[in-house]
């Protein structure tokens, strides 16, 4: 059980974290002269000295360093300086300082993926000085390169989202010694999951259309946005449509020569992808009925991946993410998985000369798995469980103290993009920083803590969610530390140019709070094959929204005036695309109803409303066009298909928007004031609790009106409000969270106006009806039974968890006098 234990003493380590931003103000300056080590100044750069017996990917990292500095510095030639980048025991002149006492590993040997930063003095005879980078292993090494590149202005979306570095023709490392890792999370990184609309098409008619299919090319990009992330996860792209990673043996090299740890997703075992690789009859990947043949397909990739650093997913499903063939009850199924992981794990040891207790497995317990595990599936101790969101970002289960135990530990499978029931959304990435940090934060809490991978589509549009995920992996203490808008102002700060970043924040802030409301995806108030029906929001509630989006889109016009000209195909790609079309989408949907509402007795305003809508849709094929065919002079060309993109996969999917046919209008938004016709019913914000804040906090980020609010356990929170004449309902709002306690559900304890307490509660039984609705929403909606009259009122909310998160408290008028 050596891996286990590893897991559980690193997790266990306590060793300077010190985030990215912060690091880059205090260990670089831009300044010629003084007492700095120069990495660039009038006689050249630095020379980066790594060792021919070093890992490949430190040889990657030194190189792709020393393009940074060109880029940053535009400088080229040697200058006296060195730059030391390597391994402990695997460089010569770094190993010689650690003897000689000049470089201090004490925290750093043995220490999973770290490394320390250094100027050292004469560390050579004939070398003044040097800065020296020393990584544990060969991801420290490699991530202490990135880390300095990022810290003289080197993006790691540089080529992913077309970001440039500031150019610095002098750039200084101030002296001394600083440390980074361990990494809060054992492994960390991403899933490429439903390629079909973007990331396959580009990859295989722009990017690589030698290969024809998601290949080298790409992931070698790939690999190296993790690196510069501090990732170290890959569960590759895996639809039909693609070719399998594993059958191009360049691609398994080619992370080992990065570092890069591949896994397969839950459906995936043996990091076999079935779509592309089982080519027996459907029927046949039966286990058991036909354990011999599935069997050999395992054995085969454990034999050619045996000298790879790989994750091995153990357990059973469908060819295509499905249940699993064969048993007929839930006792039957969980008897043939437990057979199926004892047998895989003979095939590890047997066929891949691996000690199964040291050997990384995981098991994901996803969809209809969670509840064979629920009813009592045994999994070997020393295997990781993979703990699944609901596919909408809300995390299913949280290990209990008997999980926290295990040496295997625990991980989490989550969501940033989907397809599947109720409905997808696979267009723009809107699920909010602060979700991410919410739940994220709340399965570190309770010990997930070994293995965090998010599911990120295409990758693109998706890059502020993947950045956020990724960077909250490696430091969750010192990420959750800092306001999600400080963290997102100086991610688009850097990417969209200096003094730009709090707007930028500001914008995507209110971006994430529309879009949480309701995604553009998920603009249809019917679930597929049910009868279409208009939203429930009145026409009020729609002005008010197309009102907000159309400030949020005049915000982003003007913040595109200031943007500098190097800089507009970044901020295109991360802040007007997906906000603009965002905004264009809801455009389209609400006024086409309203064309449809006014048509009989409002003619004119009729066809105005439609020519709105049909213009908007013309607005986002625009925008489309341009990202394919415009921004980066065509680098990606079919990397956006906007939804609803085509008629694959209906059943999840958005339906094709039926519009007017009429002439476009000018420009898609309303022009003069837009509000609501009759005053808004009563709406009490949770974070307006009276008296101190005292055992809850506000959640900034989330809700309706961009922040919502948690607190511990048994934690009452009071408000005052006054309702005028008549009676009235009132519904709670809580977002569609899942308590600690397995199968239990979410409740929340009302009294009004010192009266008993009524206990408000809301099963959370997921793929239900009442879930899809939740989960479309962000919304759970709790009703008093009582009506309240008018007046003044006080109402307690007691917390009997601390899984609880309150939204607001609506008040509807049922009768208008008491």
């Amino acid at each position: 059980m050596a891996f286990a234990r590893r897991v559980l003493a690193i997790a266990a380590l306590a060793v300077l974290l010190i985030a990215g931003p912060a690091f880059a103000q205090t260990l670089v300056r831009f300044a010629a002269g003084g007492d700095g080590l120069a990495l660039a100044d009038a006689r050249g750069l630095a020379r980066i000295v790594t060792d021919p017996r070093d890992h490949a990917v430190v040889a990657i990292a030194a190189a792709d360093l020393r393009r940074d500095l060109v880029r940053v510095s535009g400088r080229t030639g040697a200058s006296g300086v060195q730059l030391w980048l390597g391994t402990l025991g695997r460089h010569r002149g770094i190993d010689r300082l650690v003897r000689r006492g000049r470089l201090d590993v004490t925290r750093l040997r043995g220490a999973w993926e770290s490394f320390v930063i250094a100027t050292v003095a004469d560390p050579a005879p004939g070398v003044a000085q040097a800065l020296v980078i020393a990584g544990s292993d060969r991801r420290g090494t490699a991530y202490g390169a990135y880390e300095l590149a990022q810290a003289i202005g080197v993006s790691p979306w540089h080529w992913w989202a077309d970001v440039p570095p500031e150019h610095h023709a002098d750039i200084q490392v101030v002296p001394g010694t600083v440390r980074f890792g361990p990494p809060s999370v054992r492994y960390r990184g991403i899933f490429l999951n439903d390629e079909d609309w973007g990331l396959e098409p580009w990859a295989a008619r722009t990017h690589e259309p030698e290969n024809g299919t998601i290949g080298p090319r790409t992931y070698a990009r790939l690999f190296e946005l993790m690196l510069r992330l501090k990732a170290n996860l890959v569960w590759p792209a895996m639809h039909k449509v693609t070719r399998p990673f594993n059958a191009d043996p360049r691609n398994a090299a080619l992370a080992d020569r990065y570092g890069i740890v591949m896994g397969s997703s839950h459906a995936e075992p043996m990091l076999r992808n079935n779509v592309g690789e089982w080519t027996g009859p459907a029927d046949g990947y039966d286990y058991a009925r036909h354990p011999d043949a599935v069997a050999d397909y395992w054995r085969a990739r454990v034999r050619s991946h045996r000298d790879y650093e790989s994750i091995w997913t153990l357990g059973m499903r469908g060819i295509h993410d499905s249940g699993m063939i064969g048993p007929g009850t839930d006792g039957e199924r969980r008897r043939l998985l437990e057979r199926i992981i004892t047998d895989q794990r003979t095939l590890l040891r047997r066929d891949g000369g691996r000690d199964p207790l040291r050997t990384p497995q995981v098991f994901t317990p996803y969809k209809e798995v969670l509840d064979l595990y629920r009813g009592g599936l045994a999994v070997p101790e020393d295997v990781t469980l993979m703990w699944p969101d609901d596919n909408f970002g809300y995390i299913r289960h949280f290990p209990d103290a008997a999980e926290r135990r295990r040496p295997g530990g625990s991980g989490v499978y989550y969501h940033l993009s989907y397809l599947g029931a109720p409905l997808s959304y696979l267009w723009l990435s809107t699920t909010p920083p602060a979700l991410i940090r919410e739940e994220m934060g709340r399965a570190w809490d309770r010990g997930a803590r070994t293995m965090w991978v998010a599911n990120v589509g295409d990758l693109k549009p998706a890059e502020l969610a993947t950045d956020y995920f990724l960077r909250l992996a490696w430091d969750v203490a010192g990420t959750r530390a800092q306001p999600i808008d400080a963290v997102v102002a100086d991610w688009a700060g850097r990417s969209i140019g200096t003094g730009l970043g709090a707007e930028a924040a500001a914008i995507l802030a209110e971006h994430h709070r529309l879009n949480f409301i309701r995604r553009p995806e998920h603009l249809q108030w019917w679930l597929p094959g049910e009868l279409s029906r208009p939203s429930p929001l009145a026409p009020a509630e729609v002005e008010v929204r197309l009102a907000d989006f159309a400030r949020l889109a005049t915000r982003v016009r003007a913040l595109a005036t200031r943007v500098a000209p190097d800089r507009r195909d970044a901020f295109f790609e991360l802040i007007d695309y997906p906000v603009t079309a965002a905004a264009l989408a809801n455009v389209r949907v609400f006024e086409a109803e309203a064309h449809d509402r006014l048509r009989d007795t409002a003619p004119a305003t009729a066809l105005a409303a439609a020519a709105r809508a049909v213009a908007a849709d013309t607005a986002i094929a625009a925008l489309t066009r341009r990202y394919n065919h415009d921004i980066a002079g065509g680098k990606w060309r079919h990397i956006i298909a906007a939804e609803p993109a085509d008629g694959q996969w209906r059943r999840y999917r958005l339906t094709p928007p039926i519009l007017p046919a009429v002439p476009p209008a000018p420009a898609p938004w309303r022009t003069g004031p837009v509000g609501p016709a009759t005053p808004p019913d009563p709406v009490l914000e949770a974070e307006d609790a009276a008296g101190p804040a005292t055992g809850w906090r506000r959640i900034d980020g989330l809700g309706q009106n961009g922040a919502a609010v948690t607190a511990e356990a048994g934690v009452t929170l009071d408000y005052r409000i006054t309702l005028p004449p008549g009676r009235w309902r009132m519904t709670a709002d809580l977002l569609p969270t899942y308590p600690d306690a397995d199968g239990a559900p979410l409740a929340l304890s009302v009294a009004l106006d010192g009266a008993a307490p009524v206990m408000l509660t809301a099963p959370r039984n997921t793929g239900d009806p009442a879930w899809a609705q939740a989960v479309l929403a962000n919304r759970i909606e709790l009703a008093l039974p009582t009506p309240m009259p008018g007046g003044a009122h006080r109402i307690s909310l007691r917390f009997p968890t601390a899984a609880v998160i309150v939204d607001r408290m609506r008040f509807q008028r049922i009768a208008a006098v008491d």
